[in-house]
């Protein structure tokens, strides 16, 4: 999301990214051609280009394509839409490379350490700056797609709001966006891989990451000095010419972004279609707008949890997704329940009955796709359920194949 112009109160301004692999149509192996893409439409390698009310743009491998909002946007009313048309065009582009695009967090059969291919053209600096320091030929660098989702806010006390709820919605969001569960050809038992991944992808400098969730600090400044400062610092030692020292270092489950005041949340696997993508966001920015504004409970008391009992709530739903069961009561009653325990899924069938309402047509659509996740499971547990306990890479393919259409045709998957 591009700086706004001018101050965006607390929720009045969202920024939506998708990120898709490129595949060949034939194999789905990963196909390195996202430059080629952006030429086709720019007429020139340059690393984002603007289509109307969205962006395309590169990341750090070269297989891969961000979709993203052309600046903040007030409400998701149409960007389902919006994303799937493009989706459209840039596989129509794609077909004389024959390429096409492939949705979820991680491609199920690429082994980085022989396929990844990085961006060589503007900014490489910070992708070979982040390839000498962490070696990048691995997961959670060269194979991962993540939905950012930008949150505005103005000034130190909407920023606090706003943090605070972040911080204490991370756990559960494995729950409702789960869709990694397959690493080179194998189920590895945890729904997550791509977040699981993420959180130990940048040990050498371990401050980066933290523990993903981020830390209670809730003032501008305390935020800078307390994290960006030792980031520097700790960077400084691999990174001479101050290439990597910004804000975007920072590598936590969300982020603060002071210079365009957003917090951008990375925590969100790609769905299988921008309508399902834009579900699971409708999902959390309302419960998001719940917990900032002291619908459930006082801000203050989310202020107070440090992040040891959150990391554990997250951990076991990285893990089991929807399945995994909060034995947190303090966390339940936080969300204005009084059970002793729930499942995460069960909890987040309980916000979206307490929160949305499908008022609108999108709205509605919207509940209709988030009712798939609840009532089906995450996107990552359909597939699992599809590919059964010992999937042949044949088996694999025509599910991650169906998922290809799934994305093409702006469909939910079912199992």
């Amino acid at each position: 999301m591009s700086p706004a112009k001018e101050p965006r109160p607390l929720f009045e301004g969202l920024g939506v990214e998708l990120e898709y692999m490129i595949v060949d149509r034939e194999t789905l192996s990963v196909l390195p051609v996202t430059d080629e893409l952006l030429l086709r439409v720019a007429g020139e390698y340059i690393d984002e280009v603007e289509q109307g009310p969205l962006c395309w743009s590169n990341e750090m491998a070269l297989h891969v394509v961000e979709l993203k909002t052309n600046g903040p946007v007030s409400a998701l009313t149409g960007l389902a839409a919006a994303f799937s048309g493009h989706v459209g065009k840039i596989n129509t582009l794609l077909l004389p490379l024959g390429g096409m695009l492939m949705p979820t967090g991680m491609h199920p059969l690429m082994d980085p350490a022989r396929e990844a291919q990085f961006w060589p053209h503007q900014n490489r600096a910070i992708y070979e700056s982040y390839h000498r320091i962490f070696d990048c030929r691995r997961h959670g660098w060269a194979n991962l797609q993540s939905i950012h989702l930008n949150l505005s806010f103005y000034g130190d006390e909407e920023f606090a709001r706003l943090h605070a709820a972040v911080r204490f919605l991370i756990p559960i969001l494995p729950a409702i966006a789960a869709s990694s569960p397959v690493v080179e050809g194998k189920l590895t038992g945890l729904l997550n891989n791509r977040l699981e991944a993420y959180r130990g992808n940048q040990q050498r400098v371990p401050s980066i990451t933290g523990r993903v969730i981020p830390e209670a600090i809730y003032s501008r400044r305390r935020y800078r000095d307390r994290i960006l400062k030792v980031l520097y610092r700790d960077i400084a030692p691999h990174d001479p010419e101050k290439i990597l020292q910004h804000e975007w270092l920072n590598s936590r489950g969300a982020i603060p972004r002071f210079d365009r005041d957003t917090i951008e949340l990375r925590m969100l696997d790609v769905q299988e279609c921008p309508q399902a993508d834009i579900a699971v966001i409708s999902a959390v920015v309302e419960t998001l707008k719940g917990l900032a504004l002291g619908r459930f409970a006082p801000v203050e008391e989310l202020m107070a949890w440090e992040t040891g009992p959150l990391e554990e709530i997250f951990l076991a739903v990285l893990r089991e997704g929807e399945s995994a069961v909060i034995r947190n009561g303090r966390y339940l009653a936080a969300f204005g329940l009084s059970r002793g325990s729930m499942t995460a899924g069960e909890l987040w069938a309980h916000l979206a009955a307490t929160l949305l309402t499908g008022a609108t047509d999108d709205d509605r659509a919207a509940l209709r796709a988030l009712n798939v996740i609840l009532a089906r499971g995450t996107l990552a547990r359909r597939i699992v359920r599809s590919l059964g306990k010992t999937p042949s890479r044949e088996r694999i393919q025509r599910v991650y194949r169906e998922l290809c259409e799934c994305l093409s045709e702006g469909r939910m998957f079912f199992s």
